[in-house]
């Protein structure tokens, strides 16, 4: 009997987050550092906003590409948060989180055999659906000396007469880190240069703790060869609700709307019209939500200079990233034994690509009670190495 299924679903591995987690989930007294979900409930005003939509009986289907009026929002958001102007008819379409948006931007880009850069440690996705839409990953591995940013000379070595695409996804998970506007500079000038696009995933654009976010569509001829993705998950607490954005030139996003149709049909309505309110009126909540991430951010720096582990200063997402190498074991060990031993989950730094070995990813999405619990039992197991 042949088998049933694609040899190339086959050929790809399951994400490395969600391995220990099915783990702790199955014991007792874990305190779970691993999973990137903020812990605060979605602001009042929008949960209202969707419970609206639901009495008022607006439960069908909208638009392939989203709600008009939510679309309208984007486009305001994206002018004043990067000062970028998007087309709301044309250049913006809403799908279900920035996952699917992430999906669909390779998938209508990449021709077989196109190569896609990808800077890594990163998000687990972009390598498995480069792979699932015929592309060819090629991985750049990121450098703890150059704090996780990417380099003008990391992009050269790198590059090919097949190189097509370039990701990027600053503030960073898993790192933390960010890239400002002078470091991006470079950048934008070797993507035209080399007549490449870039997908630029910039869903922790409002958790940037050092400066205003910064984004590449932004510079002089690049709005044209960047589509960026961005939702509602994670500066507005909105995970549940599955709702991103991608923005981009009309030739790009019409196709990516076509590939919507077929495969999704339209967002979830609720979400939208949630949605909605959380981008007119919820600056001050995102705003108390960035300032207690910082006050974790700066806990946890502390707290790792405190125990002697080395780990540079992150200043994006919610996420912190310290180096386990001087303990001669491997990420996944570490993580394991931490998990059985001291009942704390984290996550090994090797499930965000191979460069990611010697570190552990660790989420302040947490309250500051539970990270300093978390603190008492990492310090205890490192005392028993």
């Amino acid at each position: 009997m042949r088998s049933p299924l694609s040899q190339k679903i086959v050929g790809i591995p399951p994400s490395g987050i969600r391995k220990f987690f099915d783990v702790a989930a199955t014991m007792d007294d874990v305190i779970s550092l691993g999973v990137g979900e903020p812990d605060f409930d979605t602001p009042e005003n929008v949960r209202a906003a969707g419970i609206a939509s639901l009495q008022a009986g607006q439960t069908t289907y909208t638009s392939n590409a989203g709600l008009q009026e939510l679309r309208d929002e984007i486009s305001r958001y994206m002018s004043r948060s990067i000062g970028v102007d998007y087309g709301a008819q044309t250049e913006v379409l809403v799908t279900v989180g920035g996952s699917e948006a992430i999906d669909a931007a390779l998938r209508c880009m990449l021709d077989p055999g196109d190569e896609v850069l990808l800077p890594e440690p990163s998000f687990v996705s972009y390598h498995p659906c480069t792979v699932m839409a015929d592309g060819v990953p090629v991985v750049i591995p990121l450098q703890n000396k150059n704090d996780f940013k990417l380099t003008v000379e990391e992009l050269q070595q790198a590059l090919t007469p097949r190189s097509k695409v370039l990701v990027l996804s600053f503030p960073n998970n898993p790192t933390g880190a960010i890239m400002t506007k002078d470091e991006l500079a470079p950048i934008a000038d070797f993507v035209k240069q080399n007549d490449m696009y870039v997908i630029s995933d910039e869903i922790y654009s409002e958790l940037n703790y050092l400066d205003k976010h910064a984004s590449i569509a932004s510079f002089p001829g690049m709005r044209e060869r960047t589509v960026v993705i961005n939702g509602f998950s994670k500066g507005f607490a909105m995970t549940g609700w599955r709702l991103g954005w991608a923005c981009g030139p009309a030739e790009i996003i019409q196709e990516l709307l076509k590939l919507h149709q077929y495969a999704i049909m339209c967002a979830p309505t609720t979400s939208q019209y949630a949605a909605i309110v959380a981008l007119t009126d919820c600056d001050d909540q995102v705003a108390a939500m960035r300032a207690a991430y910082n006050e974790r951010r700066e806990f946890l720096v502390a707290e790792f200079k405190r125990l002697g582990l080395p780990c540079f200063e992150p200043f994006g997402a919610f996420y912190i990233f310290p180096s386990i190498e001087k303990f001669g074991m491997t990420s996944d060990d570490f993580a394991t034994r931490l998990l059985h031993t001291e009942r704390l989950a984290v996550v090994p730094g090797t499930a965000f690509g191979a460069s990611g070995e010697g570190f552990l990813r660790i989420s302040y999405a947490y309250s500051l009670k539970d990270l300093k619990e978390a603190m008492v039992r990492l310090e205890r197991f490192i005392n028993t190495l």
